[in-house]
C-alpha cells in the first residue's frame, strides 16, 4: 500500500469524521430536515425519533439513561454548562470547587470565571507521571465543597485518571462529581453508575463523528443534578439548554457513538499494539527521550515524548508532510511551553521539545513506520548542530555549567 501524504498523527485534536457517520448523517440534510420541536406534523415527529435514537446511542456507551443526555455544540459548552450550573445552582451549599492543573482549558477558564464570581477553586498540581488520585482530591476536600472535576483522559499527555475512585470519595462526602471525558468517551471503557458520575462531559468530534455537537450527561437520581442554564429560550433539552437541536449533528454524534462502543475492544488492541511499535523505533534508535505521562495507564492512540537538546517548534517544521502538534488544539496559537507538562514538573526545555502523536482508526502500520523514521532521522540532524547535546556526549552535566551572562 503506498503512503498518501500530509500523514495524520493528530487525533486528539480532532477526528475525520467515519464514513458510516457521513451516511447516517446526509438524510438529515435533506429529505429528513425537520425541527425536533415542531410538534404537530410528521417532519417534527420524524427529526425526534432521530434525536431519540442518537440519545440511547449516546447514553449506551457510559451506562446512563437516554434521559440524561443534554445536547450542547461541544464539549467546552458542556463543561462550562457543568461547573457555572452547578455553582450557581448549589452557591448557598459552599462555594469551593476542586479541579486540577492539568484540565482542558475549558475547565480552567471556567473555573477562573467562577473566581470572579466569588468562589474558591483548589487546583491539585499532578506529580511527572500526570495522574491525579483519589488521595489528592481528599486532601483538598472542605466542608464547603460543593463540585469535583477531573477530566477522564488528559488531551496532552493521554494518562487516564482515577475516575472511579474519585467518584467513589465524592459520593462519600456528598460531592458532585464532574468529569471532561472528551478524550475518553468511547474510546476507554466507562460507566456513570460504576463510576459514581455525576455529570460527564462529550464531544463528537473526538469519535469519528462531526463537529460542533457534543453532550453533557447530567444525573437524575441518586443524586438528582439540577443545573441553572446557561442559554435560555425555548425550554429545550428539559430547560438546560435552549436551542434548536442541531439534528443532523446530533444522528452523527449518535452514529458515531453506536460503532465506538462496538469496536472498542479490537480497536484499543490495534492502537496499542501500533503506539508500542511505534515507540520502539524511536526508543531503538535514538538516546536521551522521555515518554510524558505514565507509560500505560494512558489512552491507546496517544504518545507524547520530549526529544531533549531538539526545538520542538523545529521538530514540526521538519516534519512538514505529517500532522502533530506540540501542546493541545486549542492552544496551539501561543509558543508557550505546554502549560500541562510544566505543572507535571517538566522544566521549560523539556517541555518545549515535547511533541504530541495521536493515532486513531485509520492510522496504518506504514504510515506508523515512516513517522518514526522520519522523526528519529530529523532529530539526529537537528541534535547534530545542538552544542548541548555534544556537551552532554562528553560527559558534561548541564546542570553544574556556569553559563555567561553578557
Amino acid at each position: 500500500m503506498s503512503l498518501k501524504f500530509p500523514i495524520y498523527m493528530d487525533y486528539q485534536a480532532t477526528t475525520p469524521a467515519d464514513p458510516r457517520v457521513v451516511e447516517a448523517m446526509l438524510p438529515y440534510f435533506g429529505e429528513k430536515f425537520g425541527n425536533a420541536a415542531s410538534r404537530n406534523h410528521s417532519f417534527g415527529w420524524e427529526a425526534e425519533k432521530a434525536v431519540d435514537t442518537a440519545r440511547e446511542q449516546i447514553a449506551a456507551v457510559i451506562g446512563a439513561d437516554p434521559r440524561e443526555i443534554v445536547f450542547t455544540s461541544g464539549a467546552t459548552e458542556s463543561d462550562n454548562m457543568a461547573l457555572k450550573g452547578v455553582a450557581e445552582m448549589y452557591k448557598s451549599k459552599g462555594k469551593h470547587v476542586v479541579t486540577s492543573a492539568i484540565e482542558h482549558k475549558a475547565i480552567i477558564d471556567s473555573a477562573k470565571r467562577l473566581e470572579t464570581w466569588g468562589f474558591d477553586v483548589t487546583y491539585i498540581e499532578p506529580p511527572t507521571d500526570g495522574i491525579t488520585t483519589a488521595g489528592m482530591v481528599r486532601e483538598r476536600l472542605r466542608d464547603d465543597t460543593i463540585l469535583v472535576s477531573i477530566m477522564a483522559a488528559n488531551n496532552e499527555v493521554g494518562v487516564l485518571n482515577e475516575v472511579k475512585e474519585i467518584g467513589q470519595l465524592c459520593r462519600e462526602r456528598g460531592v458532585l462529581f464532574h468529569t471532561d471525558a472528551t478524550q475518553g468517551y468511547g474510546k476507554v471503557p466507562m460507566n456513570v453508575d460504576d463510576m459514581c458520575i455525576d455529570l460527564l462531559s462529550m464531544s463528537a468530534h473526538k469519535i469519528y463523528g462531526p463537529k460542533g455537537i457534543g453532550a453533557l450527561y447530567v444525573r437524575r437520581r441518586k443524586p438528582r443534578v439540577r443545573l441553572a442554564a446557561l442559554i435560555d429560550g425555548g425550554g429545550h433539552e428539559r430547560g438546560m439548554r435552549s436551542g434548536t437541536l442541531n439534528v443532523t449533528g446530533i444522528v452523527g454524534f449518535g452514529k458515531a457513538a453506536e460503532l465506538c462502543a462496538r469496536e472498542l475492544e479490537e480497536e484499543t488492541i490495534r492502537l496499542v499494539n501500533l503506539r508500542e511499535k511505534f515507540k520502539s523505533i524511536i526508543f531503538e534508535s535514538l538516546d536521551e527521550v522521555y515518554v510524558n505521562g505514565h507509560e500505560t495507564k494512558r489512552l491507546p492512540g496517544n504518545l507524547n515524548v520530549s526529544f531533549p537538546y531538539v526545538e520542538g517548534e523545529s521538530l514540526i517544521m521538519g516534519l512538514k508532510d505529517v500532522a502533530v502538534s506540540s501542546g493541545s488544539a486549542c492552544t496551539s496559537a501561543s509558543l508557550e511551553p505546554s502549560y500541562v507538562l510544566k505543572a507535571m514538573g517538566r522544566g521549560d526545555e523539556l517541555a518545549h521539545s515535547s511533541i504530541r502523536f495521536g493515532l486513531g482508526r485509520f492510522t496504518t502500520e506504514e504510515e506508523i513506520e515512516y513517522v518514526a523514521e522520519k522523526t528519529t532521522e530529523i532529530v539526529k540532524r537537528l541534535r547534530e548542530m545542538s552544542p548541548l547535546y555534544e556537551m552532554v556526549k562528553e560527559g558534561v552535566d548541564l546542570s553544574k555549567v556556569e553559563w555567561q551572562h553578557h
